[in-house]
């Protein structure tokens, strides 16, 4: 980094608020020496990076002071986002395009010899998710910030996020990911609002001296949550909200007689154990002390943010009867609907109220979004392990489940199987709490997240719930912000399209729509494809960088990028670029358009098949990249250590988005939404979000192929037997007979015998069903890539058309429809 010269001298008042590249250059100086302690020629790139930071952050502090103020003196009903993950992505740039300072702090800091894009990629993210859930919450508190809407975000402070992932020898190796290791000057630690958490122990009960019965828990284990707060800022206007992580701690940090004693490990154990609750994001839990610690998790943040929420509406209240009207909680998905139970203890035990009044105020509070179809993922804890970590929670959840009982044996008399199925405790297999059905019963509503997972929500998994309950359903479709995934991530492209129609679709993403009628104007066509060109020449940067791979920027960028999972199936990604390579090595009239196929995502780190095809990925890569027979034609590349910092580099490059999870198991998604709104086109099935895709690009541009969910069902009611499709397609049988013969592995045919065995004898999710339908659509994809002009058309429709997919139009409809919220304008900023 080029290093600034210049001298320390008088700050203006403007240097915490001030707006012009003047101001910005001095608080930046001011910043350094005062915070960093350092003077030009000594600092380094991340304490320019953290004195930008604080520069910026200074900027967001009044509108965050001012909308704490109005909320308080307006006692504004506010929403409760309660996420077990939220995966903020880089903070720097998306604050400077939300207070529409970007290109002003370019200028500054261009003034002092200084990149500011180097600066962005200083910044360490926030591996606070997982994947699409926690990028999820974190697209829905940028949204409710820009549309004024008064919300907090609860979460946890994982000091370890997401690993970081390297790839050795093609193998996926976790790293642990220390994102706090060079500090965070975003958040804002606040020690003096603090919460007790119990856990374990035994209950007591009593009758006091009036005849009143009591219960106490007498718990085994006590430890705090710590807050902290980070500021969401919304986009050009007053409002900055709230996300409040809690970290854990002991009551007691230093046990001082046993330091004295000699026991020095003793001194500071329960320190250790306390804080290992909020250390790292999902444990392995594969074995119960893994079960037990996610428990634990998801209680500690739960019952912090109940806690807080309660002493924010006493500071206003004599009581807790209105505390529905105050604050509606959403449960994002099965992680916190422990808020059911530990609502109920609180106003209970803590507040005194009786049973009823305390299930109406906990009722009339939760509402609860599920995300997901695939059974394994509806979240149950063993009856022994709920016992032993929540042993109070265990008495109010047989409570609830008694009279919910009672109601449905009411409705639906003599229907034993009905009750079985429906009973907050399972008995299959052992018995268990089941925490989507604990949400169900305590909530007021329940959504879906696309159109087709909500109607299978009501015809398949929650079938029984929506028989009782239909007013209780309802869908919501995911959305993304527009801001960092195309305002931010795609400048070039915000460039063009603000120049033909002005700033005003980044704020209200419908309007992008206005560009629809420029796809005919041959000269819009040829400014959209050189961005979209620059685009893929950094991309290819990035590849040649982190992946070793050289690319071809004419070729199409054919990407999958997304968790590594089996329903995903990027196993037929894989088998389709084995498919072309046999094609293009013994086929010499096939000629297609040169092809390179990205990949980046995680696996699981105990999920071994995820695992094994990101190995297959990189073992195909190393054959196709290096045979000189087809150099040019096909390339296979993976991008490591994916995030929504690579994310950003990777959606305005990319020619074709690969959606194309089984139908019936992706409940949404919001990549899809991601690669649309930046000009991709889709290949995909009719699962998820995409069926609304297609509703508004129109089928015309959009690749469709595959089974539907009535055709998945129906296949494996008749009995699917997938080595039938191995011995009758003779383009899969070359495929996967090279895979399983050694012939991406140096002769190793054991290596990928258990992912091929899978496929030939189970294929749970329909791989080689839909190859050939695969197969038929991609050489329809390589056809219309050949049409360079009718491409870049669809392309512009596609990001025309996805005005809908925006987050800003969820929140809408959930302020409309289960909220109940009206938007709270910030006075006296000039946004």
């Amino acid at each position: 980094m080029t290093r600034p010269s210049f001298e320390l001298a008088d700050i203006p008042d403007d240097v915490r608020t001030g707006r012009s590249a003047d101001a910005i250059r001095r608080a930046f100086r001011d910043n350094l020496f005062y915070i960093q302690a350092k003077f030009p020629e000594v600092a380094t790139r991340n304490d320019a990076y953290m004195a930008l930071a604080f520069t910026v952050r200074d900027r967001l502090l009044d509108r965050w002071v001012r909308s704490g103020r109005t909320y308080y003196e307006q006692q504004s009903r506010t929403v409760s986002y309660l996420s077990a993950e939220f995966l903020l992505g880089p903070h720097m740039g998306n604050n400077l395009i939300n207070l529409g300072l970007y290109e002003t702090t370019k200028e500054a800091m261009a003034g002092l010899d200084i990149d500011l894009d180097r600066l962005l990629e200083q910044e360490e993210e926030p591996g606070l998710g997982n994947g699409g859930l926690g990028r999820l919450a974190a697209c829905y508190l940028e949204s409710m910030a820009t549309l004024e809407i008064p919300s907090i975000g609860y979460g946890i402070r994982y000091e370890f996020g997401i690993f970081d992932q390297a790839i050795r020898d093609g193998w996926q190796v976790e790293r642990t990911d220390t994102w706090l290791r060079l500090g965070n000057p975003w958040e804002i630690a606040r020690p003096e609002i603090t919460f007790p958490v119990k856990l374990g122990g035994h209950v007591e009960r009593h009758i006091d001296s009036d005849g009143r019965y009591h219960v106490r828990w007498i718990a085994s284990r006590e430890l705090q949550g710590v807050a902290y707060d980070t500021p969401i800022l919304g986009y050009q206007v007053g409002t900055c909200n709230l996300l409040r992580l809690w970290k854990a701690q002991a009551f007691s940090r230093f046990d001082f007689q046993a330091f004295n004693t000699g026991d020095y490990y003793g001194a500071v154990e329960d320190q250790v154990v306390s804080e290992n609750i909020s250390k790292v994001l999902y444990p392995n839990d594969e074995q119960l002390g893994g079960k037990r610690l996610r428990l634990e998790q998801q209680f500690f943040f739960v019952t912090c943010s109940l806690q807080d929420m309660i002493r924010i509406s006493l500071q206003r209240s004599d009581d807790l009867d209105d505390f529905s009207s105050k604050w509606v909680v959403q449960l994002n998905d099965t992680h916190p609907a422990i808020a059911v139970a530990e609502l109920m203890r609180l106003l209970i035990d803590e507040h005194g109220y009786d049973w009823d009044r305390a299930w109406n105020v906990t009722t009339k509070t939760m509402a609860y979004t599920n995300h997901t179809l695939l059974p394994e993922a509806l979240e149950t804890w063993s009856l022994g392990l709920f016992e032993a970590v929540l042993p109070r929670h265990l008495e109010i959840v047989y409570e609830i489940n008694q009279r919910f009982l009672e109601e449905v044996r009411r409705r639906f008399p003599g229907d034993e199987p009905r009750a079985r199925r429906m009973s907050i405790i399972g008995e299959e297999n052992g018995r268990h709490v089941r925490m989507a059905n604990l949400a169900c019963v305590g909530s007021f509503a329940i959504n879906g997240v696309a159109a087709l997972h909500t109607e299978l929500l009501k015809s398949d998994v929650l079938h029984d719930f929506y028989t009782l309950w239909p007013g209780k359903f309802s869908n919501k479709t995911n959305g993304v912000t527009p801001r960092r995934f195309v305002a931010l991530s795609n400048p070039k492209l915000t460039k063009l399209v603000t120049s033909k129609i002005g700033d005003h679709w980044v704020r209200d993403f419908t309007r992008i729509r206005e560009i629809e009628s420029l796809a005919d104007d041959p000269g819009f066509r040829d400014a959209w494809h050189k961005v979209k060109n620059a685009n893929k020449l950094h991309l290819a940067e990035i590849i040649e960088t982190q992946a070793g791979v050289r690319t071809d920027p004419t070729s199409m960028f054919d990407v999958q990028v997304k968790r590594i999972h089996e329903y995903k199936r990027q196993h037929l990604n894989v088998l389709h670029a084995v498919a072309l390579y046999e094609r293009l090595k013994n086929e010499t009239s096939y000629d297609p358009p040169p092809r390179t196929i990205i990949f980046a995502g995680k696996a699981a780190p105990a999920y071994f098949m995820a695992k094994l095809i990101i190995k297959l990925i990189h073992s195909v890569s190393e054959v196709i990249n290096n045979d000189s027979d087809i150099q040019g034609r096909l390339k296979v590349a993976f991008i490591p250590d994916y995030s929504v910092k690579v994310a950003q580099h990777i959606y305005p490059a990319a020619d074709l988005s690969e959606q194309i999870s089984t139908a019936g198991k992706e409940a949404s998604g919001t990549g899809n939404m991601k690669f649309s709104m930046n000009g991709a086109l889709t290949i995909g099935t009719l699962d998820g979000a995409n069926v609304e895709i297609r509703e508004e690009v129109g089928a015309e541009n959009f690749f469709l192929f595959g089974l539907t969910t009535d055709g998945v069902r129906q296949l494996k009611s008749a009995g699917y037997r997938p080595h039938g499709y191995y011995e009758s397609n003779g383009l899969l049988k070359a495929a996967i007979d090279r895979i399983s013969s050694g012939g991406f592995s140096g002769g190793d045919r054991d290596l990928f015998r258990p992912l091929v065995e899978n496929l030939l004898h189970h294929d749970p999710y329909l791989v080689l069903a839909d190859f050939q339908a695969y197969a038929e659509c991609q050489e329809a994809v390589s056809t219309a890539w050949q049409d360079g002009e009718h491409w870049t058309r669809m392309s512009i429709l596609n990001s025309a058309r996805v005005g809908k997919f925006s987050s800003d139009r969820s929140i809408r409809d959930y302020c409309r429809d289960i909220w109940k919220i009206q938007p709270v304008p910030i006075p006296g900023i000039d946004a």
